[in-house]
């Protein structure tokens, strides 16, 4: 039994260790698709980013699923993520992801915690189609263009 226990408090302090809360930290750009207060036991702050690569929305890479830290949470940035879901604004997320800190998911559902957001386009457009807007918005939507690429005939 004694052989077992110096093995087993190594282990443990390898879990320990390997345990980060900066593990990554990042920026995504994207479209807020879905953003929700979400959880059984502890309530955090959950959404969904599309994530976009030259302006267009790149939804067949996998998306950014990403929480509001329970333990930093700050109500102008819960504000202007709900904002970005509602009108449909293109933002950059900054975030940081942890590693072993959020064991019994009570800081948020994911380990992407975003720490900032910065809105880098309105998108009036946006705003038309969903009838909500906080500017008046100039101009009408004309048409709408669709491109499909297909490979399988070449």
């Amino acid at each position: 039994m004694k052989k077992y226990i110096l093995p087993a408090l190594l282990v443990a302090s390898l879990m320990v260790q390997s345990c980060s809360e900066n593990y990554a930290n990042g920026e995504r750009i994207g479209l807020v698709t879905q953003f929700s207060r979400a959880g059984v036991i502890w309530k955090s702050w959950e959404g969904h980013l599309n994530l976009t690569q030259t302006g267009m929305n790149s939804s067949s890479n996998v998306p950014f699923d990403f929480s509001i830290d329970n333990d930093n949470e700050r109500p102008e940035l819960v504000k202007k993520i709900d904002s970005a879901a509602q009108f449909g604004w293109k933002v950059k997320l900054v975030y940081h992801e942890t590693v072993g800190k959020n064991w019994f998911s009570n800081r948020g559902e994911t380990n992407h915690f975003v720490s900032d957001v910065q809105v880098l386009d309105k998108n009036p457009v946006g705003s038309v189609f969903n009838g909500r807007s906080e500017e008046p918005v100039n101009g009408r939507v004309v048409d709408t263009i669709y491109v499909v690429i297909d490979k399988s005939k070449e």
